[in-house]
C-alpha cells in the first residue's frame, strides 16, 4: 500500500507511565517512522527529544533509538506518554488525513497515576483528546506547539521556551 492511500492502522505502542507520573504528554497518532522505530517520536526530524533533552538538561540527548534509557529517564521525571488515538484511517503520516477515529482509553493511566495535567503535542492531539475524553475531574489540558518537522513555524528554541511550562510539574533533577 502506498503512502497516498488510506489505511486503517492500530496504534502499536503501549502507554509509557507508572504510578509516579504527574503529567501526560499526548501525541495524536504515531507516524510511519515512529511505528517503524517502535518508540515515541521516532521520526529522526521530530524535535520532541531534542526539546525535552534541553528542558531536562540531559546529555547525551534522549532518543527514540534508545527506548530503554529514554523510558527510564522520562519516567524518573514523572512524565507519562501516549497518543490520543487508538486507531484511525490515515494516509501515510498525515494528521490532516485522519478519519474513522477510535480514541485511546486513558482509564488505566488515570487510575494508576495522579496525573495533574495533560499536554497535547499539537492541535490534532488536543482536538481528539478533548473530543473523546469522558472525564469530569479537574485535570488540566493544554495544547502545545507541535514538535513535528511539519511545524516549521516554530524553531527548536521556540519549542523549548513554550514547553518549559511542564517544568514545575515534573521531577527535573532525577
Amino acid at each position: 500500500m502506498s503512502n497516498s492511500e488510506y489505511s486503517q492502522v492500530i496504534h502499536p505502542l503501549p502507554p509509557l507511565y507508572d504510578q509516579n507520573s504527574r503529567i501526560l504528554i499526548l501525541g495524536s497518532f504515531p507516524s510511519i517512522k515512529t511505528r517503524e522505530a517502535g518508540f515515541f517520536y521516532g521520526h529522526p526530524q521530530n524535535r520532541f527529544w531534542p526539546m525535552l533533552s534541553a528542558l531536562l538538561e540531559i546529555d547525551p540527548p534522549l532518543s527514540a533509538t534508545e527506548p530503554e534509557r529514554t523510558s527510564r529517564i522520562v519516567l524518573a521525571r514523572n512524565i507519562a506518554m501516549w497518543d490520543s488515538i487508538e486507531s484511525c484511517g490515515i494516509i501515510g503520516s498525515s494528521d490532516s488525513s485522519i478519519r474513522n477515529v477510535v480514541p485511546n482509553d486513558f482509564t488505566k493511566i488515570f487510575a494508576t497515576a495522579d496525573i495533574k495535567h495533560v499536554f497535547c503535542n499539537g492541535s490534532t492531539a488536543y482536538r481528539y483528546y478533548r473530543q473523546y475524553r469522558h472525564r469530569t475531574d479537574k485535570i488540566g489540558v493544554s495544547r502545545m506547539p507541535s514538535t513535528s518537522p511539519a511545524n516549521a513555524a516554530k524553531s527548536l528554541e521556540d519549542l523549548i521556551r513554550e514547553w518549559s511550562v511542564i517544568l514545575p510539574l515534573i521531577n527535573v533533577n532525577s
